[in-house]
């Protein structure tokens, strides 16, 4: 579903200087994988997702998403394809506050062409175990809910590919464990999921882990399906 080819990314500062973000990254997730993606602080984690979710442009290489040369696409085209084929769910939540957890989940639904969307908000907010909290407001919610409505509004449009970012990282123990046993229900499923994470224990629910350092891919290996569905997270 995934293929990058020799894929860079440069940016230049304002003072002019240099920085290379991500360098030589070859990568092949196949459909309905489950992968982690690995590294501190500064080892172009978020770069390669920015990359992955058609936020950002490789300076160099190639990246082909579902037979399609992504990087090459118009912005248009790139809004398009994500919205149909991406879903993005971020450390921080990103919801509306002045809204309901219904409202925040059908905002994708706005630009999309689907032609029928009533009950899609609804469907998934069960989805996620949310059925009865459709009008709460975020600040009525718990973190750990808040962070199920982000994964329901990642899922609204049915996308093939879900890019999550940190998805625990603002959240207890028992929350995290929650929103990780969704995420491999969503996987076992059929779901694609890319997961950028610094923490080993969080990449041992997933299928397989690949660790950047300072811009490139140094390890990239499967786990054994028996640890990677006993892992817990931290």
């Amino acid at each position: 579903m995934i293929e990058l080819r020799g894929m860079g990314r440069t940016y230049t500062r304002p003072n002019g200087e240099t920085v290379r973000a991500l360098s030589g990254v070859t990568l092949r997730i196949e459909r309905g994988e489950f992968v982690a993606i690995v590294g501190s602080s500064g080892s172009g984690k978020s770069t390669l997702m920015n990359v992955l979710g058609l936020l950002d442009r490789p300076s160099e290489g190639s990246y082909v998403l579902d037979g399609r040369d992504a990087a090459r696409l118009g912005v248009n085209e790139q809004a398009r394809l994500r919205n149909e084929k991406i879903g993005f769910v971020f450390q921080t939540f990103h919801l509306l506050p002045r809204t309901s957890a219904l409202e925040n989940v059908e905002l994708p639904l706005l630009y999309s062409d689907r032609p029928a969307i009533d009950g899609l908000g609804r469907r998934a907010l069960e989805a996620v175990g949310l059925s009865d909290r459709v009008h709460h407001r975020p600040s009525e919610l718990s973190g750990g809910q808040q962070q199920r409505v982000a994964i329901a509004r990642a899922l609204v449009n049915d996308p093939d590919l879900l890019l999550a970012d940190e998805p625990t990282g603002n959240l207890d123990p028992r929350s995290a464990g929650e929103i990780m046993d969704i995420f491999r229900s969503l996987n076992r499923a059929g779901r694609t999921i890319v997961l950028v994470t610094h923490d080993a224990g969080l990449a041992a629910h997933c299928g397989r882990v690949a660790r950047l350092e300072s811009g490139r891919v140094v390890a990239d290996g499967r786990l054994d399906p028996v640890a990677a569905g006993a892992g817990e997270a931290r």
